[in-house]
């Protein structure tokens, strides 16, 4: 069942596995440069979020970023892809935060569809171990989720992260 790929242009500093481990799961794995704490802010402050998490190449624009990083805590994005009159709205709510460690939110836009995300974020000289687990409740619902290229943009998206994180520990 398990399936890899690692989409990363040959010039990648650190490369990103994509790997369904399961009917259900799938696993994003990057060794990022730069501290816990840094890649942890990245993903907890909407302002540093929103400067990463959505693949340049993909055309999309991000238009609002709410977070209240807190365990009950909710989330909103507003994306629009090219050409949509409208935005689309990703939410949900964070389930635990282990501060410079651990996320884990669900993802409410899907109805039952949605998946429930964790992120860890390991301490690797002085670099972070970044795992992405989704658990999606069904089959269907992560190959919709690969089919649709909701996936696709990981090993960019993360890239990216990469980068800020590098621009944060300069600074």
């Amino acid at each position: 069942m398990t399936e890899r790929t690692q989409n990363e242009p040959t010039s990648a500093k650190n490369p990103t596995t994509v790997e369904r481990r399961s009917e259900r799961e799938l696993v994003v794995t990057r060794t990022i440069n730069g501290p816990p704490r840094l890649v942890f802010q990245a993903f907890a402050q909407p302002e540093l979020f929103g400067r990463w998490w959505l693949p340049k190449s993909y055309g999309l624009t991000l238009v609002s970023c709410e977070a209240d990083v807190r365990v009950g805590g909710r989330y909103r994005l507003l994306i629009r892809p090219p050409a949509a009159a409208e935005p689309m709205a990703f939410h949900g709510r964070y389930l635990e935060v282990t501060p410079h460690a651990r996320l884990v939110w669900t993802n409410e836009e899907g109805g039952d569809g949605g998946a429930v995300t964790t992120v860890t974020f390991a301490e690797k000289d002085g670099r972070t171990l970044l795992v992405i687990h989704d658990l999606y409740p069904s089959k269907k619902a992560l190959d919709d989720a690969i089919a649709s290229g909701a996936t696709g943009g990981m090993p960019e998206t993360l890239g990216q992260l990469d980068e800020l994180v590098g621009d944060l520990g300069a600074s």
